[in-house]
């Protein structure tokens, strides 16, 4: 019986000698694909590459490659609603791979292992201005820095996060996880300058000397809405409610709390009463499947005690109660007022209908134009005014933290290549990487990993953070599921199939190449590729 590998068989004075590759009409070549989870990142994420390296053990090469695009993986980990998940293949074959909970692990893994960022080998001698130590803030100053420009971030809150901070509960993220991302940051020469509110751009740039500045103030201030109240209603708004929770001081709100909204800081706000002893009513006018919010926190909310009044609105606030009309959908599905109403009980309403941001510090800024509350930017996150780039709540756009971050990586890269005085031109997008070029039969079923909860009691007493992380045996699970959609994993398939041995190993880490004086076009390898990454193209190209 041969010793040879499998499908390793052949003798060189027999096809091989042949050069069965002249036959050919197609052939072979390995190709690179747009995973669906990269291409859906906010933050740009490379998260196949993280974890690839992630799923070998190596998780110091995974959170370096998740901190080229990211600085804040412990606490993107708690805080993403990982879009990347909803596009993940896997999700056709069982269930989407948990890549906010590795990255979740990975984060802590590096706080825990005190990993910091690679400092830059020389400065440039360019000086950039942040106005906003928020998430866009933070990662601008985060790229900027290694690329070797000198940062200053100005800061108008006591602390540095911005909505991370002020905006986020503790439950969700506890601060000690920010504060030590912060600090890494920090450690490049990172400058925060806290309790400096930037009241005059013109005058901060040139008293400064800055070469640039990058504008990433976040919605901090509550949307106005108006809703008919006697004196004494007690009548506040969700972003000083959230913002409070960060002093000494708890706000007042009672026992019995309205909140008014239906999106998730409405939710947070909800859960945080909750947490002080309160009985919190969240009414929104809609359904909740039209609810802004994201169904999991609904649903985190209603287990916690929170109760829910759809398709309701507050008609008037008195002191003690509210008067509550009933909402009805049409034929069309649009909302009509019923006539119908109710009174209930409240210590105190909480508006939560949305946040705005402050830009009269921009005044008088030429070539700046603001328009509906945000600040018009190109494709290359610049305003009007050369060298002023912005991004995050101000800029027309999304609101959340990883969309910030993103902003803030391109427009660092963009304000980069500015002051180099050359253009930032962004790779060409890759084809994507579809459910249907992969080959699942090789795949085996694994389902997804639940990530354990706080019990109920904690959960309703206690700002103790909720979700909990990983073990490392769960998160290399997780990490395994991984189908590396549409780039090779190095499984030897084409190796072992090919009847020509045209495949060549070019060793761990280097991938194969493709010895096309043997290859014949037969296309196993391709048909037998588990990821897809293999494609057969014209001889004639």
């Amino acid at each position: 019986m041969s010793s040879k590998p499998f499908a390793i068989t052949l003798d060189v004075g027999s096809s091989l000698a042949n050069r069965t590759g002249t036959w050919r009409t197609l052939r072979p070549v390995y190709v690179n694909r747009l995973p669906p989870c990269n291409a859906k990142c906010p933050a740009g994420e490379q998260c196949q590459a993280w974890l690839y390296h992630a799923e070998s053990g190596d998780y110091q090469a995974a959170w370096q490659k998740i901190v080229e695009d990211n600085p804040f993986p412990a606490c993107m980990g708690r805080v993403c609603y990982h879009t990347c998940e909803s596009a993940c293949n896997r999700g056709q074959l069982d269930e989407s791979v948990g890549i906010n909970a590795v990255e979740r692990f990975l984060g802590d893994y590096a706080l825990e292992k005190g990993w910091q960022f690679e400092k830059p080998a020389q400065t440039t001698g360019k000086r950039v201005l942040i106005v906003g130590a928020g998430p866009a803030g933070l990662s601008a100053a985060y790229h900027l820095a290694r690329m070797g420009h000198t940062v200053c971030v100005k800061e108008g809150a006591e602390a540095a996060g911005g909505m991370m901070r002020y905006g986020i509960p503790k439950y969700r993220l506890p601060r000690e996880v920010l504060d030590r991302e912060i600090e890494r940051i920090k450690t490049l020469g990172v400058t925060i300058e806290l309790a400096c509110e930037v009241k005059d751009l013109a005058a901060e740039m040139s008293d400064g000397h800055f070469d640039a500045v990058f504008l990433g103030v976040g919605a901090s201030l509550a949307r106005r809405a108006y809703i008919p109240a006697g004196d004494a209603a007690h009548v506040l708004d969700a972003v000083s409610v959230l913002r409070s929770m960060e002093g000494e001081e708890q706000p007042m709100l009672g026992r019995r709390v309205v909140v008014y909204g239906g999106g998730n800081t409405a939710i947070d706000v909800a859960r945080t009463a909750r947490r002080l002893g309160a009985e919190p009513l969240v009414v929104y006018r809609r359904t909740r499947d039209r609810a802004p919010a994201h169904q999991f926190e609904i649903e985190e909310a209603i287990e916690e005690g929170v109760s829910m009044k759809w398709l309701s609105t507050i008609a008037h606030a008195d002191e003690g109660e509210i008067r509550i009309e009933k909402m009805a959908l049409d034929e069309n599905g649009q909302l009509q007022a019923t006539g119908e109403f109710e009174t209930v009980s409240a210590d105190s309403v909480v508006l939560a209908l949305g946040q705005e941001t402050n830009l009269k510090f921009l005044e008088g800024i030429n070539g700046l134009v603001m328009k509906d509350g945000s600040v018009e930017v190109d494709a290359g996150f610049m305003t009007g005014c050369p060298g002023i780039f912005a991004g995050g709540d101000m800029v027309p756009s999304d609101r959340n933290v990883t969309i910030a971050i993103g902003h803030g990586k391109r427009a660092a890269r963009q304000i980069d290549a500015w002051l180099r005085g050359e253009a930032h031109v962004a790779k060409e997008p890759t084809q994507p990487a579809t459910y249907a070029r992969l080959n699942t039969w090789y795949y085996a079923d694994a389902p997804k990993l639940v990530r354990p909860q706080l019990d109920i009691i904690r959960r309703q007493t206690t700002f103790d953070e909720v979700v909990q992380g990983l073990t490392e045996d769960n998160a290399l699970f997780e990490a395994r599921r991984c189908m590396s959609c549409g780039n090779c994993f190095e499984c030897d398939n084409c190796y072992g199939v090919c009847p020509d041995n045209a495949i060549i190993k070019l060793g761990p880490g280097k991938k194969f190449r493709i010895n096309y004086e043997y290859c014949k076009g037969c296309g196993i390898c391709a048909n037998e590729c588990p990821c897809g990454a293999i494609d057969m193209v014209s001889e004639s190209i």
